[in-house]
């Protein structure tokens, strides 16, 4: 009996944990897979266990009480040592288990990283991903995600950022655009060009360095504007204007000559690839494994490359 007491008070303090982390308890409930009632009885359990109110909740806002401040603290502290007890005498620490919640960019998620992702889970047979593809930033605590991978984002300093590869980009264009336009010689002849932007990493100016090292910054005018990578390539192939890309998302249009790879010795910037996650006093093996996984898995990946630091 005193076994599922204690199970009880973990889950009700586990409960009460996603909902100051979500801010509210039907974002929790979405978190924990249950419904809105079933964490309101399990919040006014905690209460009632504590014998003090944890929550002060109105229509439309929920404020912790001083006593549910001391609790959630303490609460941390204390499901982050009750999972350090699981993954190493449960488990015996090194064996990956459970479910990994994962965040990666749309299109490097759907195409670059399948192949080592399928083979880390066929390596760890008690080990679960939930492999989800967004290229917003994460709120790792309101989102519940474990890690995320990052492609030229501006990391967080308030977490652990680990650099893996970088990506190089190209500027392409379709050839009968280019066959219609200004001839390019130079950097500063891409301002005649229509564009589309990839408006995560440049919208109206671009940054080419020469092989020698030289910088040139170059101002443009688009004609579009995209998050998407998959629209960038499917704009630029039907002619609407150059693109800065991926070198990994049209290398076989520049083989196939669908598309025209410009001015081959400036090249853009390369992103960078992080591997992204939370700090905190213990990670499970499921998370240091898939960490050693990225970091010998995505050099070698096709597009990729090691960072020039050598990182």
């Amino acid at each position: 009996m005193k076994r599922t007491e204690r199970i009880d008070r973990v889950d009700l303090m586990h409960t009460f944990v996603r909902i100051v982390e979500s801010g509210s308890l039907s974002a929790a409930a979405r978190l924990l897979e249950t419904t809105q009632a079933t964490v309101s009885r399990r919040l006014q359990s905690l209460e009632a266990l504590l014998g003090v109110k944890l929550i002060l909740r109105t229509t439309h806002a929920m404020k912790l009480t001083d006593d549910g401040e001391r609790c959630y603290q303490h609460a941390r502290r204390l499901l982050s040592a009750w999972s350090t007890l699981e993954d190493e005498v449960s488990h015996a620490g090194d064996e990956p288990v459970g479910t990994l919640r994962v965040r990666a960019p749309h299109a490097f998620g759907q195409e670059q990283l399948l192949a080592p992702l399928t083979r880390f889970l066929s390596q760890h047979p008690q080990l679960s991903v939930e492999w989800m593809l967004n290229d917003k930033n994460v709120d790792f605590l309101s989102a519940n995600i474990d890690c995320a991978i990052r492609v030229g984002a501006e990391i967080d300093p308030s977490t652990v950022s680990v650099l893996l590869a970088e990506v190089p980009r190209s500027v392409v264009i379709a050839p009968a655009l280019l066959a219609h336009s200004p001839a390019v010689t130079g950097p500063q002849q891409l301002a005649a060009l229509p564009w589309v932007a990839l408006s995560t990493f440049y919208q109206h100016s671009i940054s080419l360095t020469h092989t020698a090292g030289t910088v040139e910054q170059v101002t443009i005018a688009p004609r579009l504007y995209t998050d998407s990578l998959y629209v960038a390539r499917s704009t630029a192939l039907q002619g609407l204007g150059a693109v800065i890309i991926s070198s990994w998302a049209v290398a076989e249009d520049v083989r196939e000559g669908r598309l025209v790879n410009l001015l081959p010795d400036w090249e853009p910037a390369p992103l960078p690839v992080h591997l992204v996650y939370p700090w905190a006093r213990y990670y499970p093996a499921r998370l240091r494994a898939f960490l050693q996984m990225m970091r010998e898995a995505v050099p070698g990946i096709t597009g990729m490359r090691l960072p020039a630091t050598g990182a």
